[in-house]
């Protein structure tokens, strides 16, 4: 218990320290363009009005995914002998919503915790910033269909082939984080 106990005030320390870096890098670059503070304060307030009324909603959602999503249902489409089943399904489940990707760290920590491979995880967040449904019709609509199909590709294939390499570089296909 003790142990735990000191784990978790080393890493309260890490990030008080890491806010306090980002605090001072903020006034340093302020001073040094002091023009920009009020539009730095706009950008502040809208991003985190932004976050509070999403963020709520996607506590709310998690909630729910750990109640009635079991692990060993994540496992299986999901886990290490999903295979292309599991990296469809990520590909699916990640261009469906449409918000910004911040909301998709925590259900992607989930993941990891329910049992989620790790090279689908990173092709859940991977679709979840470049593959969404209305983007690819924006696509279709202002640049045609050549380019749309040819992005999807290369898209696709790389995001897959970036998916195994981070899983293999960090050497983590079995165990959990």
């Amino acid at each position: 218990m003790a142990i735990s106990s000191q784990i978790s005030n080393q890493q309260n320390l890490k990030d008080w320290i890491s806010l306090g870096i980002v605090l001072l890098i903020a006034f340093v670059v302020l001073k040094i363009y002091p023009f920009k503070i009020g539009s730095v304060i706009e950008y502040f307030w809208q991003y985190t009005m932004e976050m509070v009324l999403i963020l709520p909603a996607v506590m709310l959602i998690m909630g729910l995914f750990s109640v009635y999503v079991s692990n060993n249902m994540i496992e299986k489409y999901l886990g290490k002998y999903a295979g292309i089943k599991g990296i469809f399904l990520s590909f699916f489940l990640g261009s469906l919503p449409t918000g910004p990707l911040y909301v998709a760290f925590p259900i992607a920590s989930h993941l990891l915790e329910k049992g989620a491979r790790v090279s689908n995880v990173i092709i859940f967040l991977s679709a979840w910033a470049c593959l969404k449904i209305p983007q690819e019709l924006m696509e279709f609509q202002f640049l045609g269909w050549k380019f749309m199909f040819l992005r999807l590709f290369f898209t696709v294939i790389l995001v897959i082939i970036m998916a195994k390499i981070i899983e293999y570089f960090f050497g983590i296909t079995d165990d959990r984080l």
